[in-house]
């Protein structure tokens, strides 16, 4: 029976970044004594609530378990505060799918080599891709001029290279990540722009 003393968790929110997700909430204040949290867990075909290794915690965080680390699992949660005996109401979250829900970072950049007529880009995924991953680049560029026009391209391989550029100058680029998913593409976070110059022939 929840306490009507005790207020539950506000703010309950799951942050997702590059597939690494948790659980978060502001802290319930109370007068006298600590408040304690407890966080459960269940997918969306079963109805059993299981324990994600945050029972009685002071934190006001808990990261996901391997158990639920999975892209397309629905996955539901829950969390209530707790004062000794008493127990406040849970608080549930809407259905969360990791491939749909998490928000994907900008691609690492490695390295840059340049042509006089070229920039050859290594890239890094942002996460560790699963077996099946179907990622793409999507690279714009831009002459560093008074007024840049933007052009795009799009690769598959992590060495993107930027053709028919003009030697000696100064080009500008930013890259984000495309990752197919079941219900389409997920589109991640531009990369800062990064200007290198062409070499001289």
């Amino acid at each position: 029976e929840p306490s009507p003393y005790l207020p539950a968790p506000k703010d309950v929110e799951i942050y997702s970044y590059n597939f690494q997700s948790l659980l978060r909430w502001s802290p319930v204040l109370v007068e006298n004594g600590s408040v304690l949290y407890t966080a459960n867990y269940r997918t969306g075909s079963y109805e059993e609530w299981s324990d994600m290794g945050c029972a009685q915690t002071p934190q006001t965080q808990c990261e996901f378990p391997a158990a639920i680390r999975r892209r397309r699992w629905t996955i539901l949660l829950r969390v209530r505060a707790e004062l000794g005996p008493l127990a406040s109401a849970w608080v549930h979250t809407p259905p969360f799918v990791a491939e749909r829900d998490t928000t994907l970072g900008p691609p690492k950049v490695n390295g840059v080599n340049s042509s006089p007529d070229s920039l050859v880009i290594s890239v890094s995924p942002p996460f560790t891709p699963e077996a099946g991953d179907v990622l793409q680049y999507h690279v714009s560029y831009w002459e560093n001029t008074t007024s840049p026009t933007e052009k795009k391209l799009s690769e598959s391989k992590t060495l993107l290279q930027i053709g028919n550029l003009k030697e000696s100058t100064l080009y500008c680029f930013s890259i984000q990540v495309q990752l197919k998913i079941f219900s389409g593409h997920s589109l991640g976070q531009q990369s800062a722009p990064e200007c290198h110059r062409t070499a001289l022939s």
